[in-house]
């Protein structure tokens, strides 16, 4: 019995790292691909940028707003899908799930649209905005499956003590979501950072662009230089690879529970 399954976690491992080569090979082309010609000058190039900071300074605020944002209604939403006595609330649900059909660039002419009538166009607040409510639907999915999973009794036991619906929420439900909290954070991470179209089109000012932005201006300023792209590249990509790698125990166990409780 020991050997069949020591055999059956070869086989597994095998089957895995199969399925991983095809995700790691543009990684590994991307890492080369920035230091070929001179190496580890490419990245001082990059660096030495004088706006680069302020790149980062933007993605960092986009992201961490719509982390912020995605959160809070993630967090609300699926505690009142899940648990309260709602009516109509799986009308509601599976209408919230309608938008995860929506591509974003179907989105982006009434939503150009809106920003204008808002007056928030070029300005962080139009990319801030639709960012989160694109995440909203899935990321409300993963925490109503992930809170199905704890026991009701919970929850009475603390009406009976008396406590209201907001401190059953704090004391109670808050501490118990803090694996699918983590795995929501890095999935918004994720996608508020790499996020191409929407900057591009809401943000023309050049104090206001992002680090995605960035391959873009070499391509012009270095005629296609694909060396200097390569390495603003690998340079977007760290701060995700640092978070992924503090944030892994508990985004592994909050995406596994949230997928299949």
């Amino acid at each position: 019995m020991f050997e069949s399954r020591k055999w059956q976690k070869v086989v597994l491992q095998l089957i895995l790292t199969i399925l991983a080569v095809p995700f790691l090979l543009p990684l590994i082309a991307m890492v080369q691909g920035s230091f070929a010609g001179t190496g580890w000058h490419n990245y001082r190039v990059v660096l030495a940028l004088g706006d680069l900071p302020t790149f980062f300074r933007n993605s960092a605020i986009i992201a961490l707003s719509v982390i912020a944002i995605v959160l809070v209604c993630t967090l609300l939403a699926a505690f009142g899908f899940s648990k309260l006595n709602i009516r109509r609330k799986e009308l509601y649900f599976w209408a919230l799930l309608v938008v995860l059909t929506l591509p974003e660039v179907v989105l982006l002419t009434p939503l150009f649209s809106t920003a204008i009538k808002l007056h928030i166009y070029n300005t962080l607040l139009a990319v801030i905005l639709p960012l989160a409510a694109l995440q909203i639907p899935f990321t409300t999915l993963l925490a109503r499956n992930f809170m199905n999973g704890i026991p009701d009794g919970l929850i009475e036991a603390a009406r009976v003590d008396g406590a209201s619906l907001w401190r059953t929420f704090r004391s109670i439900i808050l501490p118990l979501t803090r694996p699918i909290a983590a795995a929501i954070a890095v999935l918004t991470l994720i996608n508020a950072w790499n996020d191409y179209l929407l900057p591009l089109v809401f943000l023309q000012s050049p104090n206001l662009q992002t680090i995605t932005l960035v391959p873009q201006f070499f391509i012009g300023e270095y005629n296609d230089d694909l060396t200097k792209v390569f390495a603003a590249a690998v340079l977007t990509a760290i701060p995700e690879v640092i978070v992924y790698i503090g944030l892994q125990r508990l985004f592994e166990r909050g995406l596994a529970a949230g997928a299949l409780k």
